[in-house]
């Protein structure tokens, strides 16, 4: 059965870095788009970077752009994430998930097909 484990979440002070890692399993997600979303409490999901396989560059929410990177390693099935210059708005729970059907990045979490569990991150103020 396809799987997405993500690793990395913790506590970190304002202005501290993580990185993020998500491990793909039971099939070969090198060929989809896989993305980073995270969800605030009492906030809805909300789309923070994706990637697809071969097509363009990362494309991130202006919210976090300049300050995430992502990457994937298609070989390994999986994907990184670096998190620079966090604010306590960056607080929330974060969660890799792939999107079987387009090669385009979709910010759309409706779109995505598998989801991780989730890890936490939290920034201190």
């Amino acid at each position: 059965q396809a799987q997405l484990v993500e690793s990395g979440g913790g506590l970190v002070q304002a202005g501290g870095s993580l990185r993020l890692s998500c491990v793909a399993s039971g099939r070969t997600f090198s060929t989809y788009v896989m993305g980073w979303f995270r969800q605030a409490p009492g906030k809805e999901r909300e789309f923070v970077a994706g990637i697809s396989w071969n097509i363009g560059s990362p494309y991130y929410a202006d919210a976090v752009k300049g300050r995430f990177a992502i990457s994937r390693d298609n070989a390994k099935n999986t994907l990184d994430r670096q998190m620079n210059s966090l604010k306590a708005e960056d607080t929330a729970v974060y969660y890799c998930a792939a999107d079987l059907g387009t090669v385009v990045v979709v910010p759309n979490p409706v779109e995505y097909d598998y989801w991780g569990q989730g890890t936490q991150v939290t920034v201190s103020s």
